[in-house]
């Protein structure tokens, strides 16, 4: 393929995570084998490449889609560091989380606020509250068996102490064996991703509102270095970091000519921490990009996918929309129609790859094309002009937080 550089559109990605404890080359490599598989669905040329040297994780991809070439930088903001810090707890320690957690959301009132708006992210949600406590009780079960055997075959109270000590180890046993599944149960993984939003009651802990300032700087400068746009893609949880950050950036001052400002936000979550009573902050970044001109704001999620909170409006359902709100533009990636029916068949009940879908591959695409938007022609803001939101789109509102800084 020709290289698009100098001659054809440029653009500068920034991808934000969700709670995600695994290295970025895994978002790299899905993304080298999911956008050659749609470009030869789609009938364009794709090519990619590691870029090495810059200290940051970073690829460079270079399409060309009709006659027109372009080029894109993408790079991830990592921030796994801190999701790895905040999962190193013990069994202990974490149903102790649990119980700090489930109170957090159910005395604030943000519990009630979001099964109301979409009980299926939050019957998912359920999952490791169900799970956590089965464990429990399995293990306090072995716990129960192995001291009643040793007080019937000792007797006495040396039977009664031999027990004790045999059913805890029974105990910690067990639940050391459900810890070490975690990787296919995923209960301690859901846990502590609803934990880390609730620790603060909403609001960004010290650290990771050190990163998210770096990571506007980061993006802040990209706007000067030649680009026709600047585009900042948050996935599940990671969907409310991009949101402070490009808030942040245009709070900054945007330069008059220049890379466009665009935010993509795919999967989110946005209400699970701004339905919060300390997420001021966040509530604000929505209510501020809900009526900014200067920043192209696309949102798009899918029924199918059960992890998020789809066809939601997240300034309007916070109730923090402006009169003069204008976006996002909130539609559906329709899953069910845009995979192959046999695709369709095979993932649909894979939650969390299906959770990713939007980062992949569709053999029946319509308007959604991750790999265009993030590497292709075109603005984000003018592939979008005209475009009408879902009819199912949710706006009333619904937090039972709504204060701002």
């Amino acid at each position: 393929m020709d290289g698009a550089s100098g001659t054809g559109f440029k653009r500068r990605v920034f991808y934000v995570p969700g709670y995600d404890p695994f290295p970025p080359r895994r978002y790299r490599e899905f993304y080298r084998k999911e956008g050659a598989a749609q470009a030869r669905i789609s009938g364009y040329e794709f090519a990619m490449k590691a870029e090495t040297g810059s200290g940051a994780y970073v690829w460079r991809v270079e399409t060309r889609i009709g006659d027109q070439p372009a080029e894109a930088r993408v790079q991830v903001l990592v921030w796994a560091d801190l999701v790895q810090q905040s999962m190193r707890r013990g069994v202990v320690a974490t149903y102790l989380l649990l119980v700090r957690t489930l109170w957090i959301f159910f005395s604030t009132g943000a519990l009630g606020a979001m099964i109301r708006l979409r009980p299926g992210p939050m019957l998912t949600g359920a999952w490791p509250v169900g799970m956590l406590t089965g464990q429990l009780i399995l293990g306090l079960l072995a716990l129960a068996l192995v001291w009643g055997g040793a007080q019937a075959l000792v007797g006495g109270l040396a039977g009664q102490l031999l027990g004790a000590g045999l059913g805890a180890l029974a105990l910690a046993g067990v639940m050391q064996g459900f810890r070490k599944l975690d990787t296919r149960l995923f209960a301690y993984y859901m846990l502590y991703d609803f934990a880390q939003v609730a620790q603060h009651r909403g609001a960004f802990g010290a650290a990771l509102q050190a990163r998210l300032d770096g990571f506007a700087e980061e993006v802040a400068a990209a706007l000067a270095e030649g680009h026709d746009e600047v585009l900042v893609v948050g996935h599940s949880s990671g969907a409310a970091l991009a949101v402070a950050i490009v808030a942040a950036v245009e709070r900054r001052g945007l330069p008059e000519t220049g890379a466009r400002l665009a935010l993509l936000t795919l999967g989110q979550a946005i209400p699970m921490q701004a339905f919060l009573p300390e997420a001021r902050q966040l509530r604000a970044d929505l209510r501020q990009l809900a009526a900014s001109r200067a920043v192209t704001w696309v949102d798009v999620s899918a029924r199918g996918d059960g992890v998020c909170f789809w066809l939601t409006d997240p300034p309007a359902v916070c109730g923090v929309a402006p009169d003069d709100q204008h976006q996002p533009l909130v539609f559906s990636a329709a899953f069910s129609e845009t995979l192959a029916p046999e695709t369709w068949r095979r993932i649909r009940r894979q939650f969390f790859r299906l959770h990713i879908q939007y980062l992949a591959a569709f053999e029946r695409p319509r308007d959604y094309d991750y790999f265009q938007i993030t590497a292709g022609p075109m603005l984000l803001a003018d592939r979008y002009r005209g475009r009408a939101p879902s009819p199912q789109v949710e706006r009333r509102v619904y937090s039972p937080h709504r204060s701002l800084p």
